[in-house]
Formats: structure tokens, sequence, C-alpha cells
């Protein structure tokens, strides 16, 4: 039997106390109906002897105390799932909003979702192709994987976040591959972007899309990737599909938790954010992973704006520590017009090794990456060293990795957001722009790989 009561003494916020309550569980899902009738919905947030803490998943405005009334579910917030997901587009607290019928759901799964045991773990160690070469070619995306994108304000992370959901798939394998897509607190002009984008290109077919907006309430946002995951999970475990989950912005995510923190007078911790900011990312990084004897998969893409560009904030700070390395856009590539301007120098796959060689990619790709980073490396020391001395203060050698810089920069980096270029090209361009370097510096690939594979001709270089 539901459990109701007229007893709520506070209201703040997004957040409501009631008083005299008996047997109400954490994360209980709560109804809320007002005194015109209006029914909104809650969770169980905290539980002090006879008080429950209620977050609000549709703020408080027009809350009368006396003549509201709180109705404990029982049960967590759920999602009701089935492959009929598929194609659709939700809002952050898994409603369809694009017109489309109401889902008849196969099974409801709770939101919180269930820890991967980590005995059951399978070691994530198989290619994913994005299309993009900076990430293909030298910071590998594996199956499995949870692979940050570290962005700025202003920074084109969404024309890049959509390349990536458009292109993704996993080699080798006639297994089933979804896209799980999850904004929060993006503007419209947003939110249009990636529906038209999804839609035009056909990448809606395989994606389920669930859109928080900015003028959402901010408790919704901290349910969105929680919805999106839940999604994934029972199309990965429950249907054995290899799905990625993107999911774009942690940053409104984290801020949104912040905001309720603060509303719950709890000790801030860094720059205001609580205290479990780490336990809570690692609650939703987490749950991407593999699981032996499942033939199914989560990757996930998390992308995050750091404030003022500063790599130290709390948030990709602790998202470093959770997840296995970072792809870095860079504000001064974005300028030059590098289309996407992805950082090679700072950015790092983990796993890359992993997902790599002979059977996944191709026998030369780990050699030609280690050599493509020393390459590129030494060319932007050689332009900085340009930049103090003058060009006439360089070596021959010198002057050829600058040149190679900057053909790298040109050919590698700026490929567009409409190329969608399989390894094999990726691997064939670093060969090509290698031959910009002197042979007696190709000292990171074996031998019999430059013989096999460094072209002989001259074309392409220029």
């Amino acid at each position: 039997m539901l459990k109701e009561y007229k007893t709520v003494s506070e209201v703040v916020g997004p957040l409501m106390v009631v008083e005299g309550v008996e047997g109400v569980k954490y994360e209980e899902l709560v109804e809320i109906e007002l005194q015109t009738g209006e029914k909104r919905r809650g969770r169980v947030l905290e539980i002090n002897g006879d008080k429950a803490m209620i977050q609000l998943f549709e703020g408080s405005t027009g809350i009368n105390l006396r003549d509201t009334t709180a109705r404990f579910l029982g049960k967590p917030l759920e999602l009701g799932v089935s492959t009929d997901m598929i194609g659709r587009i939700f809002d952050g607290l898994g409603r369809p909003i694009d017109d489309g019928p109401d889902i008849i759901p196969e099974k409801k799964m709770d939101i919180n979702g269930i820890p991967i045991n980590p005995v059951s773990r399978d070691y994530p160690n198989e290619f994913i192709q994005t299309g993009i070469s900076c990430i293909d070619g030298l910071n590998t995306l594996v199956r499995g994987q949870k692979l940050p994108i570290f962005s700025g304000s202003g920074l084109p992370h969404n024309q890049l976040a959509a390349q990536i959901a458009r292109q993704a798939n996993v080699l080798g394998t006639d297994a089933k591959f979804a896209v799980v897509f999850a904004a929060m607190g993006i503007t419209f002009e947003e939110a249009s972007f990636f529906m038209e984008d999804f839609t035009r290109t056909g990448a809606i077919d395989r994606a389920v899309l669930f859109m928080n907006l900015a003028d959402d309430p901010a408790i919704e946002r901290l349910a969105t990737p929680k919805m999106a995951l839940t999604c994934a999970e029972y199309l990965a475990f429950e249907n054995d599909m290899h799905v990625l989950v993107i999911m774009t912005d942690m940053t409104t995510y984290a801020e949104a938790l912040r905001e309720t923190s603060a509303a719950r007078k709890e000790v801030p911790g860094r720059q205001g954010y609580p205290g479990y900011l780490y336990t809570d990312l690692a609650g939703i990084y987490e749950r991407a992973g593999r699981i032996r004897g499942r033939d199914g998969s989560i990757t996930q893409i998390p992308i995050l704006t750091m404030p003022e560009d500063d790599i130290t904030h709390p948030i990709p700070d602790l998202t470093g520590y959770i997840t296995e390395g970072q792809i870095i856009l860079s504000r001064d590539l974005y300028k030059r017009g590098m289309e996407p301007p992805i950082n090679v120098v700072p950015s790092l796959s983990r796993l890359k090794d992993k997902g790599i060689g002979e059977g996944k990619t191709r026998e030369d790709h780990a050699d030609t990456m280690n050599q493509l980073f020393a390459a590129y490396t030494a060319g932007r020391e050689a332009r900085e060293l340009a930049t103090i001395l003058g060009e006439s203060a360089l070596s021959d050698t010198d002057k050829a990795f600058s040149k190679f810089a900057e053909k790298f920069d040109e050919r590698y980096v700026n490929q567009g957001y409409n190329n969608n270029r399989p390894v094999e090209e990726t691997l064939n361009l670093g060969w090509d722009l290698l031959k910009i370097v002197p042979k007696s510096e190709l000292k990171r690939i074996d031998d019999r790989l430059i013989d096999k594979y460094l072209p002989q001709d001259d074309k392409g270089v220029e």
C-alpha cells in the first residue's frame, strides 16, 4: 500500500522536507500532488529519523505546504526500456519528445544501475573506428573503454560529438552497433543541431537521444546520464549490442550537482563542488565496460568543457583519474582553422596499444603511431626554436621536422567534420607524411615495416 503524507514542512529550491514518515527508503520515487491536482515527481535524497528530504524533478513553484500530498511509491526511479527506443528522441527523464508513440516497455530498470563485478569484467581489446585520424591513428578508442573529450567554452566539441556518433563502428564483427547520446544543459540551438544532424545523416536509425535543455530543471540533469546508461545497459547486456555512449556536457551535470548540494547546505569541497563529486562521477563512468560471457559492451565518450580552459579544474581533474585517457581540443588550433582542433601531444588513450596491431588494424600501427608522435613533437620544438633564433639557425633535419609538423596539422589533423577516414587510409597518410623526414630519423619503426610500407615516390608530400 502506498504511503501518503500531508506533512510537508519546508521547501527550499528543488528540495522538500516531509515529516513523520515511516519505512521510506533512499532513492525511493515520490509523487507530489499539489492543491490544484497537478502531479510532480521527486526522489528521496536523504532520511533523518522521521524526516525525508525529497528532490523535486519539476521544481517547487506553486507548492502550498498545507495542501500538498507526498505519496511514496516504494520503488526507485525507473526507465521503461525496449529495442523500439532506437531511432527515438527523449527528454532527460526518458519521455518521448519526437512526436512518436509512447514506448511499450519490455521491462523497467532502476536508473541507478548495478555495478559490474570487477571479477566478471573483460579487458577492453577491440578497436573501434571513429573515422577521425587523430583518434584512430594516435589515440585509439577500444571497445569497453572510457575516453573523455576535454574541450573549452566555444570550441566545436558538439560537431566532433556528432561526427563520432555518425561514423563510429566496430571493425571485423557482425554484431549490432548502437549510439546512445545524452545531452545535458544544452541550448535549444544546440539541441536542434544534434537532432537535425542525426536525422539528416541517417545516424538516428541506430541512435537513442536523451535531451536535457538549459531551461529544464537542474534536477532532471542529474538523471539524464543515468537514463542514457540504463538504456545502454539494456541494449548491450540483454540484446548483445555494441553501444557507444556519448555524454555532453559533464560540466553542466557537475554544476547541477553543486546546486543541489548547496540547497542541502552541505559542506562544500574544491571550488564549491560537493566532496562526493569523485564518487558520483565514478558511478557514471564505471558503468562502461565488457562482461565475460556477454557479447555486448558499453564504450563511453564523456565530453566536458573545462572552465577557463583549466585542466586542473576539479571536473577534468577527477575525470582524468577515473577514465582511461583524454582527447584534448586546442583553442590555438581552433583559431588556426583546424577541424577538428585536436591537440595530439597532450591527448592520450591508455588502452590504445590493446586495440591495434595485426588482426585488429594493421601490423605497422604501433610503430607508426610512436614515430608520428616523436616526429610531430620534434617539429613543434623546431618551430619554436625558429621563432626565437630564426630559421637560419635550424639544421636540415630540424627544417624537415618543422615541415613535417606543418603538413601534419594541415593534412592529418585538419580532416574536416564530414570526412570519414578508414583506419587504413589514416595509416597510409601517416606513412606519406613520414616521407618528409629523413629515413635515418625513422628510429621507432622496424626496418622491415619501413621497406614494406614507406612510399618510394614523392607524390602526395607537398
